[in-house]
């Protein structure tokens, strides 16, 4: 079994950071998904997929993963840059526009 751990990002319809903070360990899918031919709903025999683990630390994660014997992959996050600036800073004489 494969699993991947990770950052997860923020949600791009909030501006808040609300559950970015702890780290992800997710099981990769183990079959492909196939359609129900009545109703026609994707579904899949692999319940692997549905368990979502939450972590405080990468260590955490990694020593879980090992402790189960789990094949794993890191993916780093990005990290943003900021500019901090101040408002007034828009309205200063000698800004360079």
């Amino acid at each position: 079994m494969d699993a991947r751990i990770y950052l997860p990002a923020k949600n791009a319809m909030q501006s808040g950071r609300a559950n970015t903070r702890k780290w992800v360990l997710e099981m990769e899918p183990a079959a492909a998904k196939r359609l129900d031919p009545l109703m026609g709903w994707t579904g899949s025999a692999d319940t692997d997929q549905q368990v979502v683990l939450r972590f405080e630390t990468l260590d955490e994660a990694v020593a879980f993963a090992k402790r189960k014997g789990l094949t794993y992959e890191v993916y780093e996050p990005h990290m943003r840059d900021l500019k901090i600036q101040a408002y007034a800073d828009k309205f200063r004489w000698d800004r360079v526009r």
